[in-house]
């Protein structure tokens, strides 16, 4: 449930500023969650990882009307940032000159050099094709994209992760946009993360030009089309999609709060305006930073407001028995078994994504992510073991 990872995720968060109390520097130890390091120009992933039928078609078209959705996204879902990057591609030829720019939508777009490959060190792409579905291969494929930025906002969060699997649904049945393939979706993805006047135009691989707001639209035409009703998590999902490609063009402030890159937008501009500085002040990198600070004492998104709707998800959605207590109705349930009886036992073991190993010759598999496999783990775990000292032992 996307409820559910959105939670997590911030359960994440939750128990890293924990662990900070707990070793005592908490106020002089910071986790910043963000992409990009100002000073030495490094960038940090935020990986999405989706899972598909194996059956699902990835053909170059199908794949270049993914490629649209993906590099046009980011007017809902970028964290924003604070100046440029200029790394090299991955052949190590020097970027094209750019012309400066204050404010981007996107933390990631000036760092992905390829649509789609296989590697990720040196040639960040929007999709990486590695296929290891960590499930039954037979039936499921794992699509893993680098392109996205980490969100502070839950409600951001979920439009990233839910409006992308709405889409990937679509692909699965084959009702994908026809005729909506970018001519290049990595200069896309950087053009319209750095375009001021916020128009967002892409070109088309047929000529043609369209807005990164026109392009969201017809997807979500498509997937209201042929996926409302499905679940009330999609129909809300479908009219907050909605919401804010309406609210975007013509009353942005209303998603303060909701779309990062337009909350701390707003908080740079209220601070370049009171304390009279311009764009390229240092001073604007540390409130970039500071935006990201998980601590809810010290991160400045802590302290924006946001209107009612944004409000009830964002509250809703935190957790703090999520901290300690996994989704009931997948894996990780039976996985949160196998950790608990461990920690209490001396026996050599490894607790993966889609297996459970131990003595190194005994392994259960759970190929299915949506079997909790509480009972298979519990009759594992009660098999008799030899210890590292050598005696016999059973579960407790």
């Amino acid at each position: 449930h996307l409820r559910d990872l959105v939670t997590y995720d911030l359960a994440g968060d939750q128990l890293l500023q924990s662990s900070l109390a707990a070793l005592g520097v908490a106020g002089r130890v910071s986790f910043i969650k963000n992409n990009v390091d100002h000073h030495t120009g490094a960038t940090f992933g935020c990986h999405e990882n989706y899972l598909m039928k194996r059956e699902a078609q990835f053909t170059p078209p199908i794949l270049g009307t993914l490629l649209s959705f993906l590099a046009t996204r980011q007017i809902f879902t970028g964290a924003g940032r604070v100046g440029q990057a200029n790394p090299l591609a991955f052949d190590f030829e020097p970027p094209r000159a750019e012309a400066r720019v204050d404010f981007q939508l996107s933390q990631r777009a000036d760092h992905i050099v390829n649509d789609i490959y296989q590697w990720v060190q040196f040639n960040r792409a929007i999709i990486n094709a590695r296929d290891e579905p960590l499930a039954d291969y037979r039936k499921y494929r794992r699509l893993h994209l680098l392109i996205g930025d980490s969100n502070m906002s839950p409600y951001a969060n979920a439009l990233k992760i839910g409006t992308t699997a709405c889409v990937l649904s679509l692909l699965e049945e084959g009702r994908l946009p026809r005729n909506l393939v970018l001519a290049d979706a990595v200069q896309s993805t950087r053009d319209v993360s750095r375009d001021p006047s916020q128009q967002w135009i892409v070109r088309l691989e047929n000529g043609k030009t369209m807005g990164a707001l026109d392009v969201q639209w017809e997807f979500h035409h498509l997937a209201q089309k042929h996926l409302r009703n499905i679940s009330a998590e999609t129909n809300w999902l479908l009219e907050n999609w909605a919401f804010v490609l309406e609210t975007i063009p013509h009353n942005p402030h209303t998603l303060i709060g909701g779309v990062d890159w337009i909350t701390k937008k707003w908080l740079l501009e209220t601070f370049v305006e009171s304390e009279e500085v311009t764009w390229d002040d240092p001073w604007l990198q540390s409130i970039d930073l500071e935006y990201h600070n998980i601590d809810p004492r010290r991160g400045l998104f802590f302290g924006v407001t946001p209107g009612k709707r944004i409000a009830e998800w964002n509250n809703s959605v935190r957790r703090h028995s999520a901290t300690h207590v996994p989704p009931a109705n997948t894996r990780a349930s039976g996985r949160a078994r196998a950790v608990a009886f461990f920690q209490g036992c001396n026996f050599p073991y490894v607790i993966n994504w889609d297996s459970i190993a131990c003595d190194s010759r005994d392994f259960l598999v759970m190929g299915n992510p949506f079997e909790t496999y509480n009972d298979e783990v519990d009759r594992f775990l009660a098999k008799p073991r030899t210890t590292n000292a050598g005696s016999e032992s059973a579960d407790r």
